[in-house]
């Protein structure tokens, strides 16, 4: 097994990030503070200093996640006409991220063959091809508004696949897997008994797609098919990166277990005192008012977004997103793709705004793209769009074209 290749998104992040002014290339909700947290609650008795028992032991805890916050979503996730999710077809684990490594270290070998919806986060394709498995990409359409061809899903099917890996909604374009094509997914594997996993960390922040929507994506535990994963966290829709919660939920008792085996090699526990606060922000006091907060940020910033690339439509083209936080839109100029890299780190040293070049975070043939992290503070977006519209007319004609 080889190991993995550099993680070329988290390391344009980790060099640029802590220097931007405006950082539109962040993927999370506009982060929040633990006071603003609390003052979102119902229960307006609570303090901050009540989420954290400053009596309590600090020993390992729960191994496999605090009861209150398993819980919490053990209801998230249980459906009004379904079968409830059990709490303890749920672990919890220091963000998705680990989540997503756990399902791959528990489920996959040398040898095996792995789906991967395509764009999408690094991790999900390069890890489980570290770990010995051969990786398919099922490409998104740009032409079809990034919906892939379930035709091409199904011709891709091997005797020896052994996951399917979907991100829902997905990261960079903020598009959907919608209901009628998740169904399909499902049948498909469900014949074959292949287990899904599927990236939710930007559930459920949908914007421009409501419920009564027939196309509505539910979680895929809410399909009807025992084999498959959901992995989450507090990171994105929940603006908590920092407590580093994430989670891996099933309902198949035997896919928590192996990934709770797994789970015993790499992390013991999740930080007590994380826990007790992501349980308060996932409570049904705090949960609406936050996730609400974090719909209406997007709403308001996509509109601004949506204003910047009609106004620059001669050198951006997107389809625009109707979930998650991030935008890929692509700036040409003569009829060429520019230099993402380049206009990118020109950009932030002009005018301090982030943004991350798509051939550089998600693969050498997205030319041009630009993923854009558009749930920051609304004054954030607004101010760095503005610079963006100044290096736009003084800055853009310098900037190299791709070959």
């Amino acid at each position: 097994m080889a190991p993995p290749p550099p993680f070329t998104v988290e390391q344009w992040m980790d060099k640029y990030e802590t220097t931007a002014k405006y950082n539109i290339a962040e993927t999370c909700c506009a982060s929040i503070s633990i006071e603003e947290l609390v003052s979102l609650s119902e229960n307006k008795d609570v303090q901050a200093s009540d989420l954290i028992d400053l009596s309590a032991i600090q020993h390992y805890g729960e191994i496999r996640g605090s009861t209150p916050l398993r819980n919490n979503l053990s209801r998230l996730y249980s459906s009004k006409v379904g079968t409830p999710l059990p709490p303890d077809n749920i672990l919890i684990t220091p963000g998705a991220i680990a989540a997503n490594f756990l399902v791959f270290y528990a489920l996959l070998k040398p040898g095996d063959h792995v789906i991967c919806h395509y764009p999408t986060y690094q991790q999900l394709y390069s890890v489980p091809a570290s770990l010995g498995a051969e990786v398919d990409l099922w490409k998104s359409k740009l032409e079809n508004k990034w919906l892939p061809d379930f035709e091409e899903l199904e011709a891709m099917i091997k005797d020896n696949t052994k996951l399917i890996i979907l991100n829902n909604p997905q990261n960079p374009t903020g598009q959907i897997l919608p209901k009628p094509l998740l169904q399909k997914i499902i049948d498909l594997a469900s014949t074959k008994n292949i287990p899904i996993l599927s990236d939710e960390v930007y559930r459920p922040l949908f914007h421009n797609i409501t419920p009564i929507d027939s196309t509505f994506p539910p979680s895929i535990l809410s399909m009807g098919y025992k084999n498959t994963i959901a992995t989450g966290s507090l990171s994105k829709a929940y603006s908590l990166a920092g407590l580093r919660v994430g989670w891996l939920a099933s309902r198949n008792p035997d896919l928590i277990e192996r990934c709770a085996n797994a789970r015993d090699y790499t992390t013991i526990s999740v930080s007590q005192i994380d826990q007790q606060i992501a349980a308060f922000a996932l409570g049904p006091e705090t949960l609406h008012a936050l996730l609400g907060r974090n719909i209406q940020l997007a709403k308001a910033n996509l509109e601004l977004l949506d204003r910047f690339v009609v106004k620059h439509d001669e050198y951006c083209s997107w389809t625009r997103p109707v979930a998650g936080t991030t935008a890929f839109v692509k700036f040409e100029r003569e009829g060429r793709a520019v230099d993402a890299k380049a206009f990118c780190e020109a950009l932030q040293e002009t005018t301090g705004v982030m943004f991350l070049p798509g051939d550089v975070g998600f693969g050498a043939e997205w030319k041009g793209y630009v993923r854009i992290g558009f749930v920051n503070r609304t004054e954030v977006v607004r101010e760095g769009l503005e610079e963006v519209r100044k290096f736009m007319r003084r800055e853009f004609d310098e900037v190299p074209l791709c070959e």
